[in-house]
């Protein structure tokens, strides 16, 4: 199965080809609504055209068909036989009859013909004047005008179209007839000059396909004689409807034809074209339209590549470098190529890039300070011989504000150790600042003549001067561990009170004491308090709050409950293993919630057998 690993190939798939589908689609239903609509004007012209022809025929027929149902009318005595004449006469003189004929059949009656000299050839026409005897007998009625098909007049030398009515007597009998010639070239006089239809082949039929007249109709005797599909589409389609077009096949269609019905005559024009002339405009259409769409969605299609192969250039550019920064490598900041989203998106990365350089050298830094706090702080507990002491800090940064240390100098006297616990308020650099700083000033004094709450006085005297601008401070608990004489003595400058479990009693004791934190006032005095009764049955614990104010995802803190109960539990190990218990019960307890202060503890045992030793 295809999987799209790329932008590149996502941009091709989701993009381009919806795109190029969408155009050639619109393209495709656009030429279709286009070519319809020159098809469907072209059939307006045509049937516009034929319907004019139709009508100059139509219009050509017309009078002399209205006199000669006037002379038809003329069926009663009322009439005279003067009115008849007349009659006969004014349809001779009327334009387009050739000659108008009224043929009796009774032998006693004289013919009255009425020629029209004009449209013989000069000295081929009989004479133009009648004479007739007896009585004109009288018709009762008339029938329908008939118009017969074309044929040839010997007397006129040409092709007549007959008009012809019968007159019937009162016994129903053909008593004679009414018939006028009409040349059938002056029927066609106006569509021949109009030449319209040159280019085409143009067709009078009647109702059977018969083809009337073969001066415009290319020598063809019959519609569809030949077998063509169009034709006698074309003959089936005038038999049932007034007029239309019809489409051969092929794309364009070979053949094209329309029809119009005339109302005068049966008769029908049918023209007949090749479908290339008479859609090349179509065709032209097609062509300038296929060349112009292609052209245009090429153009498109191409434009968006190049946009999207820039848009994933300067993409897989950024991920080239980010990769490089990923690996430790310095990379040179990437070149901006435009000022769009991507353009922002490439001065972002080369912000992001140098202050992520600036980062890396602050991180650099801030392992190299964490290395030098971690080497401030004691690498191993002292050697004493009935003490059992572990310490441990966990930062949640690279630097912290946590402090303890052990002070066995030889100042103190023999059988003195000072064990220190503080905890500068935040974490980070700033508190690892103030805490070497104590450390510093805390070793330096104690090797100096004083009690605890000198030291303490003066260490605070000497912070207060750095912290004086930037308001921090730290709370610290300080003591001397006496071995000999079992007791201990402490100042507490603001910090947690340390806690005591006598195992015997199973009881919890607290080393308090009033006391402010250090670099808060260089005026306030610190008081030394002491503890006596120190016994191997018991545990000292001195810790920050970073330990029982550490809370889980729950927003549950840790407590000094659960910290009494891992003592309490683990009474019998060692002050290493002790820590190492609450460490890990404080790590299951937050879980995946990361450590949000500093940890530092502080764990003082009794050595087992050696109390005589203390």
């Amino acid at each position: 199965m295809f999987k799209i690993k790329s932008l590149q190939q996502r941009l091709a798939i989701f993009l381009l080809t919806p795109v190029g589908l969408l155009m050639i689609f619109t393209a495709t239903a656009g030429f279709f609504y286009a070519r319809n609509a020159l098809l469907d004007e072209w059939r307006k012209n045509t049937i516009l055209r034929l319907r004019g022809a139709a009508n100059s025929i139509d219009m050509r027929l017309d009078r002399p068909m209205n006199w000669m149902q006037m002379y038809l009318s003329t069926f009663d005595d009322a009439h005279p036989a003067a009115v008849q004449d007349w009659l006969v006469k004014r349809l001779g003189k009327e334009e387009g009859v050739a000659r108008v004929a009224v043929t009796w059949k009774d032998g006693k009656q004289t013919d009255t013909i009425y020629k029209r000299p004009d449209f013989y050839p000069r000295g081929n026409h009989p004479d133009s004047t009648t004479t007739w005897s007896g009585n004109r007998a009288y018709f009762r009625r008339a029938m329908p005008i008939a118009i017969l098909p074309p044929q040839f007049d010997p007397y006129l030398a040409q092709t007549i179209v007959p008009l012809v009515s019968s007159l019937e007597n009162e016994s129903g009998e053909v008593a004679g007839k009414l018939v006028l010639a009409i040349p059938f070239d002056y029927l066609l006089e106006d569509l021949k000059r109009s030449k319209w239809w040159q280019k085409e082949n143009l067709l009078l039929v009647d109702g059977t396909g018969e083809i009337l007249t073969s001066e415009i109709s290319g020598g063809s005797k019959r519609l569809g004689e030949n077998g063509d599909p169009l034709e006698l589409r074309t003959l089936q389609a005038l038999r049932l409807k007034p007029f239309g077009t019809l489409s051969g096949p092929g794309h364009p269609p070979v053949l094209v034809s329309g029809f119009f019905r005339l109302r005068k005559a049966p008769w029908s024009l049918v023209i007949m074209a090749p479908g290339r002339e008479i859609l090349a405009p179509i065709i032209r259409f097609r062509n300038y339209y296929v060349i112009g769409g292609l052209f245009f969605i090429l153009t498109v299609l191409l434009l968006i590549r190049l946009v999207a192969n820039r848009t994933v250039s300067s993409i897989k550019d950024i991920a080239t470098a980010a990769d490089q920064i990923a690996k430790g490598e310095k990379n040179p900041l990437l070149p901006v190529r435009s000022q769009d989203e991507v353009g922002h998106l490439v001065r972002s990365f080369n912000t992001m890039a140098l202050q992520l350089d600036e980062r890396m050298r602050l991180k650099q830094a801030l392992n190299l300070a964490m290395e030098v706090q971690q080497s401030l702080l004691p690498k191993k507990p002292p050697r004493t011989l009935g003490l059992d002491i572990a310490g441990r800090a966990t930062y949640c940064d690279e630097t912290g504000g946590d402090y303890y240390d052990f002070l066995d100098f030889v100042e103190l006297g023999g059988g003195r150790l000072a064990v220190a616990v503080g905890d500068v308020t935040g974490h980070g650099i700033a508190a690892a600042l103030i805490m070497t700083s104590v450390r510093s000033l805390l070793r330096s004094r104690i090797t100096q003549p004083g009690t605890l709450s000198q030291v303490l006085t003066d260490v605070n005297r000497l912070l207060c001067l750095d912290t004086s601008e930037s308001a921090s401070f730290m709370t610290l608990f300080f003591m001397i561990f006496d071995e000999f004489n079992h007791k201990i003595n402490w100042v507490r400058a603001g910090h947690e009170p340390a806690i005591i479990y006598d195992s015997r009693t199973d009881t919890f004791d607290e080393l308090r004491g009033s006391g402010t934190a250090l670099g808060v006032d260089d005026e306030l005095p610190f008081e030394e308090y002491e503890y006596n009764g120190w016994s191997e049955e018991q545990i000292l614990l001195i810790g920050t709050d970073g330990i029982w104010e550490s809370e889980n995802d729950q927003s549950e803190s840790f407590g000094k409950d659960r910290l009494r109960d891992i003592i309490r539990v683990h009474q019998m190990r060692s002050a290493k293993e002790i820590v190492q218990a609450i460490n890990d019960a404080l790590g299951a307890f937050l879980g995946t919630t990361p450590q949000q202060d500093d940890i530092t503890l502080v764990v003082i045992k009794a050595r087992a057998g050696n109390e005589t030793d203390l």
